[in-house]
């Protein structure tokens, strides 16, 4: 086991945090198969807390223990995304009418200087990446961690689909626009303006993966 501050954690949890990392980060592709012997020779553990740290990731919907296949990472569908976005407008959205109020002059510092360093970005890849980084530091001084901990998974999750399905159709002119829509109302400490801006914001991203799948169906 090891320990971090005073909570102790054991391999199964150890192998399950990094397998989610990588799953979340895009190391570990959607369609790969989770070898448990492959596993436990890279984390120099026995198969008995990789097969723990699986079942955990399929709770989570990270994974799918197939017939004959065992662990699968998942294939994200249309309607998974969608309803992801649903969650994330819940969730940013109540997360932001906390922050507003908390909000000093870093915090507005912060953002903008993401939005700069954004624009900037010719790199489409790095695009989901700036785009979650600006909507975290938003939500950010709601000072509620489990919140947070919650945006932060829907957020991973979705990004999945997003940064490979929409990132090129939607450019990043239109979103940048309304962040820095956003970061007005911000400033002027506009909760409701600025919580219906970040739903409509959101909106959009649905109706894009949704013309998105349109267009690839008719192709």
């Amino acid at each position: 086991m090891t320990e971090t501050g005073n909570v102790k954690r054991g391999a199964p949890d150890i192998v399950r945090d990094a397998l989610r990392e990588g799953i979340l980060n895009g190391t570990i592709q959607p369609g790969t198969q989770m070898r448990q012997d492959e596993l436990a020779e890279q984390f120099g553990v026995s198969r008995i807390p990789i097969r723990e740290a699986l079942r955990q990731l399929e709770v989570e919907g990270l994974v799918k223990i197939e017939l004959n296949r065992g662990a699968v990472v998942s294939r994200l569908s249309t309607e998974d995304v969608l309803e992801m976005l649903d969650i994330r407008i819940a969730l940013e959205c109540y997360a932001l009418r906390l922050a507003i109020p908390n909000m000093a002059e870093q915090d507005f510092t912060l953002a903008e200087g993401l939005l700069d360093i954004y624009d900037q970005e010719p790199d489409p890849v790095n695009w989901g990446r700036m785009n979650r980084q600006f909507h975290l530091a938003i939500c950010a001084p709601c000072d509620r961690p489990r919140l947070m901990a919650m945006i932060r998974d829907n957020m991973g999750r979705a990004d999945l689909f997003l940064r490979t399905e929409v990132s090129l159709v939607v450019g990043k002119e239109r979103p940048q626009q309304e962040h820095r829509q956003l970061l007005e109302l911000i400033r002027a400490g506009d909760a409701e303006q600025a919580a219906r801006l970040l739903q409509s914001h959101i909106e959009q991203t649905k109706r894009s993966v949704q013309a998105t799948m349109r267009h690839r169906k008719a192709s």
